[in-house]
């Protein structure tokens, strides 16, 4: 079995997201079939400007096959075309061009899917917002995969998204509310798929004493692990976090694992702890409280999921369905859409350290259910053996149109 993963950007430092998402998965399918990645040159995901050499190369066992990004993004234009298909009448042809202007444009990564469908048996496409999966997927959609990564931002109900998720092969969803979403919209139930998610690369030991003696952190601390970022809920979380603790009193400290897009507040309360280590972020986890995640838009937070397995409870924003969901389904956490909600959860869980060991516990549970490598493997490789089933019996019918002619502009 031959599987190409097709992904926006590839990196080993990348640290986070749906590419994070993909090279994890790529590395434990590797295992069990001939993997290669396909990807652009880009590393920044807000211009896409090249910045690794086109190209083949090695990573971690994997062969990565990157295009070079046509043109970087213009932030203006961008911006303009998102004014125009998210607020004013406009037609398929505007989305379209929205598409090309958010990026990654690379028509040679689509030329070359085209180009090469039969050198693999499927291909496995990350993200169905950007112009590769988009134009890519449709140049082989009857030997593809999907995994959406689907959040609650409104874009997957532009007109040209709904027939798109009925034409994979298979969809890998990230949680019950991204597919439940994604039906909703599309009517593509009879899409075969399942909720797979996805594992996480779990450390041998945990070393909190170590951590605590190396960051200073000698008190209570809430962790905050990703992009700081608006988009993420973090400016939100500063402005309640340093009201509760001015209301309170409390000495709990709001700590920050990742790189700031936002300004970080100047607050005795919060500590950036720059960008740390794979190892050390599960040190940080081990030493901490509880995790909270703020964002509103999420289809899978994988942090979550690695607080959940080094049983740590969680502080949720509840306005993201998927956070809200998956913390009840767990009984793991707590959740919150006001101050006063965020108030109440995050003192009850400050003040009572037998339920921070019990929620704990059940996350570890919930984890150990769902989110091993051995459970989301056997669910790949069940979907891969679906689609090529199907693949298969359509091969001796009528030939399928392979390509979409937007996708080599």
């Amino acid at each position: 079995m031959k599987l190409a993963f097709v992904v926006q950007r590839y990196g080993l430092d990348i640290a986070g997201g749906a590419e994070y998402h993909c090279r994890l998965v790529a590395e434990h399918l590797a295992r069990h079939a001939q993997v290669e990645v396909l990807t652009t040159c880009a590393s920044d995901y807000l211009t896409w400007a090249n910045h690794y050499p086109e190209g083949r190369e090695v990573l971690n066992g994997i062969p990565v096959r990157r295009f070079k990004v046509k043109r970087p993004r213009d932030s203006r234009a961008f911006a303009d075309w998102t004014d125009r298909v998210f607020r004013a009448s406009h037609d398929r042809a505007d989305e379209l061009r929205w598409l090309e202007e958010q990026g990654p444009f690379s028509p040679r990564l689509v030329r070359h899917i085209q180009r090469h469908r039969d050198d693999h048996d499927l291909f496995v496409f990350f993200s169905y917002r950007y112009y590769p999966t988009h134009h890519g997927l449709q140049a082989v959609r009857d030997k593809a995969l999907l995994v959406p990564t689907c959040e609650e931002d409104g874009v997957y109900r532009l007109s040209i998204f709904p027939p798109f998720f009925r034409l994979p092969r298979a969809i890998v969803y990230n949680s019950v509310e991204e597919r439940a979403l994604i039906e909703t919209v599309s009517g593509n139930q009879d899409v075969p798929g399942d909720v797979v998610g996805v594992g996480s690369a779990l450390p041998d030991r945990l070393d909190a004493q170590g951590f605590r003696e190396r960051s200073g952190l000698t008190g209570p601390y809430m962790l905050y692990v990703g992009r700081i970022d608006e988009n993420k809920g973090c400016r939100q979380l500063f402005d309640l976090f340093r009201r509760y603790r001015g209301e309170t009193g409390s000495r709990l400290t709001l700590a920050l694992i990742g790189k700031p897009v936002i300004e970080i507040p100047a607050d005795a309360g919060i500590v950036h702890l720059g960008f740390l280590s794979d190892e050390e972020k599960w040190n940080a986890l081990a030493a901490s409280d509880l995790l909270v995640m703020p964002s509103r838009l999420e289809s899978l937070s994988m942090v979550t999921l690695e607080a959940w397995w080094a049983e740590r409870p969680v502080l949720v924003n509840g306005k993201c369905e998927v956070l809200r969901g998956q913390t009840r389904r767990a009984n793991a956490g707590l959740y919150y859409t006001s101050y006063d909600e965020f108030r109440e959860a995050l003192a009850l869980l400050e003040s009572n350290p037998t339920l921070r060991a019990e929620l704990g516990r059940n996350g570890r549970l919930y984890f150990d259910q769902h989110y091993t490598w051995d459970i989301i493997e056997r669910k790949y490789l069940s979907l891969i053996a679906r689609a090529s089933q199907t693949a298969r019996a359509e091969d001796a019918g009528p030939a399928r149109s392979k390509a979409d002619p937007a996708s080599v502009s």
